[in-house]
């Protein structure tokens, strides 16, 4: 494989992790947390609502946990097209 075809590689799966990170995120915050909060109100997470929680807290510990899938996953595609350093 020549190094330009490598490297157009890394940079497409690089593409679609974080395309498919940032779904996950969209889904999370703006999903859970917005279109369906109706829905998960009726389930309770520590006295509070479900949709609440989501939209108040749990967004932004899914997007810390996303950060470090993230850098997991660019370690391994590192790894894999030899650029770790």
């Amino acid at each position: 494989m020549g190094q330009k075809n490598k490297a157009k590689a890394y940079w497409k799966e690089n593409i679609r992790y974080v395309l498919i990170l940032l779904t996950i995120w969209f889904l999370v915050s703006f999903g859970a947390g917005v279109i369906f909060k109706d829905e998960l109100n009726g389930i309770k997470v520590g006295g509070f609502k479900l949709g609440f929680w989501f939209a108040q807290q749990g967004a932004m510990y899914v997007f810390v946990i996303l950060i470090f899938v993230y850098v997991r996953l660019m370690n391994k595609l590192d790894k894999k097209y030899g650029y770790e350093d």
